[in-house]
C-alpha cells in the first residue's frame, strides 16, 4: 500500500494503534491478598500471563476483607465493579444473590478432567443449578507450636482438651502465654471459635431442612472451652486479628496460636529455626476420635457477561492452573495456600520454592490436617446461601466476646447466637 502524503501515513497508523487497542480485552481482578510481597508475586504472575497473550489485559486491584462485603456489591451496582472477584465460600452467595456472578460450571469441568480438582472445593461454590466460582487454593488452621518452650515445660502436644487446658496453663508463666486467641468481633475470630466446634461434634449450623442446630450442647461446651482457653492468652487478644496472634508467637510471647500458616512471619520475624517450629492437629474434645479443622476453599468468581470477558477469564484461569504457574501463585504465601489440584500437588513449582524446601515437613502436616476440614455452612455435601449475611456480621465471634467480655453464660450466648441467625436469616 502507497500513501500520497505523510498526514495519509500518520493517519493510517493511528487506525491500525486503533484497531489493536479494540481488539484487547481488559479484565480487572480484585483480591484481598494485600500484604506487598502477595501483591508483587501476583504482578508477577500478570506479566508474565499478559506478556504470552497479547490479546488480553489483566490488572489487579487489592481489596481487604474488612470492607469487601459491602464494597463489592455497591460497586457492581454502580457499574464500576471488577470482572474477576477472590472469594470464599460465604461470600460467593451475596453476589449471586443480585445476579452478579456467572455460572462457571462447565468450564470447572473442564478443569476437573485435566486437573482432577478436590471435590469439597468445588461443592462448596456448587448449589442452585450451577457452580459460581473456579477454585484456587485451599487453607486450612492448625495448631502451630514452638518446641524449645513445649520442652522446657515438660508438655507434651495434647491431642484432648483436658491435655490442651493443663498445657496451656502449664505454659503460662513469667510474662510468657500458653496459646493466643482472639476474641474480636470478626472473620479471625469466626474461624478459631469454629475449630472448637467442629472438634466437639458442633460442625452443624444447620439442620438438613434448613433451620438452624447452632444452639446445641455441645455447640456451648465448644465456646466454654474457648472462652477457657482465651484466660491463657495475653490480655490484649480480645482485640486480635490475624497478624496480632502471628507476631506474638514470632516473638516467643506466645507458646502457640491456632492459625492458617505462620511460616512466612516465623521465618523473617521469629528466627526462622525450622526445626523448633511445631505443628499439630487441632486438639479434640475428650471422647472425639479424630482431628478436625476448618478450611476454606479459596475461588475465583467471574463478575461480567460479556463473552468476550468470559473466554479472556478462562484463558487466564486455565493458564494459572497449569502446574508450572500453578506452584508460583500458591508460594505468594508459602504454607498458607495450599493446592486443590492433583498435578498442582506434586508439581515441581510448588516444592521447589525455597521456603517450602525448608518447611517441607511443617507443609506436608497441614496438607495433611486439611483432610478433615470444614466450613461453617458448607457440611455433609449441603449449602445454605444464608450463611453469607450471617458471616459477614460475624456472629460467631459476637457469641464468643459475649461469653469472654461480658461474662455470658455459654449456653445462653449459644442461644442468643442462634436467635441473631434467625433473625439475619429472614
Amino acid at each position: 500500500m502507497k500513501f500520497k502524503s505523510t498526514s495519509s501515513l500518520t493517519l493510517a497508523i493511528l487506525l491500525l494503534g486503533s484497531g489493536s487497542a479494540l481488539a484487547q480485552t481488559e479484565l480487572l481482578l480484585w483480591h484481598m491478598e494485600q500484604p506487598p510481597h502477595r501483591v508483587e508475586r501476583v504482578q508477577e504472575l500478570l506479566d508474565a500471563f499478559n506478556a504470552a497473550h497479547p490479546d488480553i489485559v489483566v490488572k489487579q486491584e487489592p481489596q481487604n476483607w474488612g470492607e469487601i462485603y459491602a464494597k463489592a456489591p455497591a460497586a457492581l451496582a454502580a457499574g464500576n465493579g471488577p470482572d474477576l472477584l477472590f472469594a470464599i465460600p460465604d461470600f460467593a452467595p451475596i453476589l449471586k444473590e443480585i445476579g452478579a456472578v456467572q455460572d462457571v460450571g462447565a468450564f470447572v469441568q473442564t478443569l476437573d478432567a485435566k486437573h482432577d480438582l478436590l471435590d469439597s472445593a468445588v461443592g462448596s461454590y456448587s448449589y442452585d443449578n450451577g457452580v459460581w466460582a473456579v477454585p484456587l487454593y485451599n487453607m486450612a488452621m492448625s495448631l502451630w507450636y514452638h518446641k524449645d518452650a513445649f520442652e522446657a515445660a515438660g508438655v507434651a502436644v495434647p491431642k484432648t482438651w483436658t491435655e490442651w487446658q493443663a498445657a496451656v496453663e502449664k505454659l503460662t508463666a513469667d510474662g510468657k502465654f500458653g496459646i493466643g486467641l482472639p476474641a474480636s468481633k470478626g472473620l479471625y475470630t469466626d474461624q478459631v471459635v469454629y475449630n472448637f466446634m467442629v472438634n466437639n461434634s458442633a460442625s452443624e449450623i444447620y439442620n438438613a431442612d434448613g433451620s438452624f442446630a447452632f444452639d446445641s450442647p455441645k455447640t456451648a461446651e465448644a465456646y466454654a472451652m474457648a472462652a477457657a482457653l482465651q484466660k491463657f492468652s495475653p490480655p490484649d487478644s480480645a482485640g486480635w486479628f490475624w497478624g496480632d496472634a502471628e507476631a506474638c508467637f514470632a516473638s516467643g510471647t506466645c507458646a502457640s496460636i491456632l492459625q492458617f500458616t505462620t511460616i512466612t512471619t516465623y521465618d523473617t520475624q521469629g528466627g526462622g529455626d525450622a526445626g523448633n517450629l511445631g505443628v499439630a492437629p487441632i486438639p479434640h474434645a475428650d471422647g472425639e476420635a479424630q482431628h478436625n479443622t476448618i478450611a476454606y476453599a479459596n475461588a475465583v468468581m467471574l463478575l461480567s457477561d460479556d463473552p468476550a470477558k468470559r473466554a479472556a477469564f478462562e484463558t487466564f484461569i486455565s493458564w494459572l492452573l497449569e502446574p508450572e504457574n500453578y506452584g508460583r501463585f500458591l508460594n505468594m504465601e508459602p504454607g498458607l495456600f495450599l493446592p486443590v489440584t492433583a498435578d498442582g500437588a506434586n508439581a515441581e513449582s510448588f516444592w521447589n520454592d525455597p521456603l517450602v524446601q525448608k518447611y517441607k515437613p511443617q507443609i506436608e502436616t497441614m496438607i495433611a490436617n486439611s483432610a478433615n476440614g470444614m466450613l461453617f455452612g458448607f457440611t455433609n455435601g449441603r449449602t445454605f446461601p444464608s450463611i453469607a449475611p450471617i458471616s459477614g456480621q460475624n456472629v460467631l465471634s459476637e457469641v464468643l466476646q459475649a461469653v469472654v467480655i461480658d461474662g455470658t453464660d455459654p449456653a445462653a450466648a449459644v442461644a442468643a447466637g442462634q436467635a441473631r441467625m434467625q433473625e439475619i436469616a429472614k
